[in-house]
């Protein structure tokens, strides 16, 4: 048997009515003046090949679910210069990618972003840029996820850019 409370913490002045207002006008700004457009390549953790020695993917074994397009507020962070194992070698690497996504938009799709799922950004018209999820933001009870103590609304979810042999998209 599931209990389910009533939150009433602002009931007096921030009810489930106004909530919901508040998470419309939000949706409206992200999906229709703000328009990032995102790809998930779901992996689909069932039909990946693995090895029976360290469970590691092989070579072309990962698996996808069909892909999907959905909306997030996107933030690519300034690139790293890094130095290749103690050498006077740098690497320029790309920024790595924030996106918050609302998590009802996840739920009306009937699907979850989770660790190590890839994302694809269009940078520009012609140019994909492909990241792996590093953190898939499942922490939403801190006060930038809730919306005056009342409950979580986004997540916020970090990704890390990958090469082109590791991911070329679909």
């Amino acid at each position: 048997m599931t209990n389910k409370v009533q939150i009433t913490r602002l009931g007096k002045f921030f009810g489930d009515s106004d909530f919901n207002l508040e998470l419309e006008m939000g949706q409206e700004w992200l999906h229709g003046d703000m328009n990032f457009t995102c790809v998930l390549y779901k992996v689909d953790r069932y039909r990946t090949n693995t090895d029976d020695v360290y469970g590691e993917t092989v070579q072309d074994g990962i698996k996808f679910h069909p892909t999907i397009e959905f909306k997030a507020y996107v933030k690519i962070l300034g690139t790293e210069n890094k130095y290749l194992g103690g050498s006077k070698i740098e690497q320029l690497e790309p920024g790595t990618m924030q996106l918050s996504v609302y998590i009802t938009d996840l739920e009306q799709m009937g699907t979850d972003i989770e660790y190590g799922d890839y994302i694809g950004y269009y940078e520009t018209e012609n140019r994909v840029r492909y990241y792996t999820v590093s953190n898939d933001g499942r922490v939403t009870s801190d006060n930038k996820h809730n919306y005056g103590g009342v409950k979580p609304y986004y997540r916020t979810i970090m990704c890390t850019p990958v090469t082109n042999n590791e991911f070329r998209g679909l």
